[in-house]
């Protein structure tokens, strides 16, 4: 189910819609909003000290605000579709404000898209993004009104090491809404585990003992850097 669905999703979102990549971030700021350029907002902050230097650094998503990215929908879905791109920017603390470290504009999806109306806004429908204890989470969740009974929730934990961001984490949480079957994939690329727990359905009760976890090697030479994700992601080990 995960494969058709990021099938689906991946065509939706390469054809639907194409970022613009002419927007200019600054690489320095007194305050963060001196990082976000005219005409765009901020939709999501999480804070919290991700180089280890004991300050507050800060991740942010943005969204550009331009009319022209408004369609409207003549299908089943909302009236109007935004389409209009996010990026993950992510500043790191510093005695005169803050410094650009990252700039991912491929990782988190526009609110909706032409080819898919019926599909939520993958962002902000989810628990969004946290930074604990230097990994910053950032969740999506995956539920069409039409289309497609799967459902899914994913989330990528992401932790500073090496001068750049890397994939620690990954965990996946699949359903159908016609048959309720549940399974959940969790991976550790540090450990190199992965568990796959199945068993648990969305409309029976109690039912504990069917569940079953199974584990498995992981085979990476190396991290995933955050420069190279983009959503929806095949995480595939």
């Amino acid at each position: 189910m995960k494969n058709l669905l990021c099938f689906i999703i991946l065509f939706v979102y390469t054809t639907g819609f194409t970022q613009s990549t002419e927007t200019i971030i600054p690489q320095q700021g007194k305050t963060t909003e001196d990082f976000i350029p005219k005409g765009w907002k901020i939709i999501s902050t999480a804070f919290g000290d991700l180089n280890k230097d004991k300050a507050e650094d800060v991740a942010i998503v943005i969204e550009n605000t331009d009319p022209a990215n408004f369609t409207t929908n003549e299908n089943l879905g909302p009236q109007t579709l935004n389409l209009n791109p996010r990026y993950l920017l992510i500043l790191f603390k510093n005695k005169n404000g803050y410094t650009l470290n990252t700039v991912n504009k491929t990782f988190v999806p526009s609110a909706n898209t032409t080819e898919s109306p019926c599909l939520d806004d993958p962002f902000t429908t989810a628990d969004e993004m946290t930074i604990t204890k230097g990994v910053l989470t950032i969740n999506f969740r995956t539920w069409l009104s039409c289309g497609s009974y799967g459902i899914s929730n994913e989330t990528f934990k992401l932790r500073y090491q090496d001068s750049h961001f890397v994939l620690i984490g990954y965990d996946l949480w699949e359903s159908s809404r016609n048959a309720g079957d549940i399974t959940e994939t969790s991976i550790n690329f540090l450990t190199k585990k992965k568990s796959i727990t199945t068993g648990e359905n969305l409309f029976e009760e109690n039912n504990q003992n069917e569940h079953q976890t199974v584990w498995e090697d992981v085979q990476i030479n190396e991290l995933i850097n955050l420069a190279n994700l983009k959503w929806p992601n095949e995480i595939e080990f």
